[in-house]
């Protein structure tokens, strides 16, 4: 963990400590301090205790996983403000202090309204949201003045002491104003409260998940407070202040309301980290869509996981077409001026590549730029779904490169075996049978005139020369065989198996011809193969097979050898691994230790190019 991290986390867990602290000690202090016969139940005291508590709570996770620091700070606030009216009894007799606190006994009130009203971007957006502010604050400043300067003895519940900043005795202004200040703050409560209600109810999807349980609890807490407020304005005497969440309640009614209000306030910070955390948690499905579209995926597949990520049925996305210089959807429909305009309830997003390449614009719904770190990931997570599929098709554009460039090599490769062997057919080897010929013409005169030495080594000439014109042959027809050319693989195949020393039963389908490429493939890989069964199988038989299987060139050589052959074992099989590859085939070798080895290969033939209709099948 980060030094600066580690300090933060230590102060704001001293913060909040002290904070309770101080809740604690004023609620049980007042507690203590209230006559046996004033003080109200236990359990309601509890929940009245527990309030602040769930505020300080949530003020710790609001430091977590908070837009801003205003909302845990608000809360801290709250929990300081959260003044028991039994604590007046504690500090009651000290003339200078409870003036004070009887004046900002109600700032709980202000504070929670403005952190509903900093939902959920943590900080107040829009002139609404600016004037309720203010009208809490001045209303809230006005009070405490009045309550300073003007409140009597009467208005300290115990009586004790006298206002040490009374400037003037003034029941009536104190009792407008007190009633006024309540009035207000039920009115803002319920303003804040309705706007958030009708705008839920009548939001999209988005905004519906954004605002989450906020107007639901605020809405609760409202109507309560209204009540009390009622209660508080016929009859204060009865109702003490009850708007504050009071300690004594005169009747069951004013119990239940006092009970729900207390339940409906603190379930307010509980929303609010709630619909922060749910704002994460849409973070969080970028993960999923990341997931989705990692390997480039369909655009119109982008456009409807974007819209289930967002929850936004009405997300369109306009992909940047370079060739015609502007954005068009999915199925090709350029983009109109009102898409791209400011519609009501819509905002654009643009997307662009790191240089500042355009890639895309998005229209979503306005309320998801509350949530600009969601938006960041969506815009993260086209980004790399475009360069993923760029980089994917460069990539299968460069392997079929590299694959035609192996074929075009293979195929030059197998043209120039072809020219050396008919050079040598048509070049050296006319030649020596000329000469041999000759010679033979030669030995035969010699042994008319009756010279038998010269006829000798004419004969030992003509022995050496045939050996070489035999040796030229094999040379020529390993290189390339003539019968492979001529005959293609129905004949060349059992001439082949003919030289191999171990007996090999050959079965070749078809009658026609596949193309040059293929057949020299064909023929060199079951060469190599059967060296291999000769050199190292210690097989007594093998066993030949070609034909034709759904368009693909499938070949079968199989022995009854040793096995333990694999595809990495020594070079022979590298090299019929790198032919098959060059002409996009597989190569598979089964090969158990005793049992024999067999290798297939299977050379893709394709529909037209190769015309595997002539093969009879």
């Amino acid at each position: 963990m980060a030094p600066g991290r580690k300090g933060r986390i230590i102060r704001r867990t001293i913060t909040i400590a002290l904070a309770v602290a101080l809740s604690l000690a004023m609620e049980i202090s007042g507690f203590l301090a209230t006559p046996a016969d004033e003080r109200p139940e236990v359990s309601y005291t509890t929940l009245h205790a527990l309030v602040p508590l769930v505020f300080a709570a949530c003020a710790g996770v609001a430091w977590h996983i908070g837009p801003a620091r205003t909302p845990a700070r608000l809360m801290i606030a709250f929990v300081v403000t959260w003044i028991p009216q039994s604590f007046y009894y504690v500090i009651g007799g000290w003339q200078w202090v409870w003036p004070v606190l009887r004046g900002v006994d109600l700032a709980w009130a202000v504070v929670a309204g403005i952190l509903v009203l900093v939902y959920p971007k943590g900080r107040l957006s829009g002139r609404f949201d600016l004037w309720i502010a203010g009208i809490a604050i001045v209303s809230f400043v006005v009070n405490l003045l009045v309550v300073v300067l003007f409140a009597g003895p009467d208005v300290n519940p115990c009586g004790c002491a006298p206002n040490g900043y009374q400037l003037a005795e003034a029941p009536l202004l104190f009792a407008v104003t007190d009633i006024a200040y309540r009035i207000i703050g039920v009115g803002l409560a319920l303003v804040i409260a309705g706007r958030l209600l009708v705008r839920w109810v009548r939001a999209s999807v988005p905004a519906r998940t954004v605002a989450f349980l906020m107007p639901v609890a605020l809405f609760a807490w409202a109507t309560t407070l209204a009540a009390q407020a009622v209660a508080y304005a016929v009859s204060p005497a009865s109702a003490t202040t009850a708007a504050s969440a009071p300690d004594t309640v005169a009747t069951d009614t004013a119990m239940v309301l006092g009970t729900f209000s207390l339940i409906a306030i603190a379930s307010i910070p509980v929303s609010f980290d709630a619909g922060v955390s749910h704002a994460r948690n849409m973070r969080a499905r970028v993960a999923d869509l990341m997931r989705i579209t990692r390997e480039g995926a369909d655009r119109g597949l982008w456009a409807e996981s974007l819209a289930r990520t967002l929850r936004d049925a009405s997300v369109r996305v306009f992909w940047w077409d370079e060739t015609r210089g502007r954005y068009a959807d999915a199925a090709g429909d350029p983009i109109s001026d009102e898409d791209l305009g400011s519609r009501a309830g819509h905002s654009i997003l643009p997307v662009a590549s790191p240089l500042g390449a355009p890639i895309a614009l998005i229209r979503h719904d306005r309320v998801l730029t509350d949530n600009m770190r969601l938006l960041d990931g969506v815009s993260s997570a086209l980004r790399l779904s475009v360069d993923n599929g760029r980089l994917r098709s460069e990539i299968e554009r460069t392997l079929e490169q590299v694959r035609q460039s192996r074929q075009r090599i293979v195929e030059a490769g197998v043209e120039a075996r072809r020219r050396i062997e008919r050079d040598l057919h048509d070049g050296a080897q006319q030649h020596l049978v000329s000469l041999g010929m000759q010679l033979r013409l030669s030995a035969n005169a010699a042994k008319a005139i009756g010279d038998a030495d010269l006829a000798a080594d004419l004969e030992r000439t003509i022995v050496t020369l045939n050996q070489a014109l035999r040796e030229l042959r094999e040379l020529a027809h390993g290189i390339h065989p003539s019968l492979l050319s001529s005959g293609g693989l129905a004949l060349a195949v059992p001439e082949l198996a003919g030289r191999c020393p171990v007996p090999v039963e050959v079965e070749v389908q078809g009658e026609g011809r596949l193309p040059e490429l293929i057949e020299s493939t064909a023929y060199f890989v079951i060469a190599e193969s059967l060296a291999n069964v000769a050199k190292h199988s210690w097989a007594t038989r093998a066993w030949v097979r070609a034909h034709v299987v759904d368009g693909d060139l499938v070949l079968e050589v199989r022995d009854n050898g040793v096995g333990g052959a694999s595809i990495d074992a020594g070079t022979g099989m590298l090299g019929i691994g790198d032919r098959i590859d060059a002409v996009g085939g597989t190569l598979s070798v089964e090969s158990p230790a005793g049992a024999g080895t067999t290798l297939t290969v299977r050379i893709p033939l394709g529909e037209a190019k190769w015309a595997a209709a002539e093969w009879g099948l």
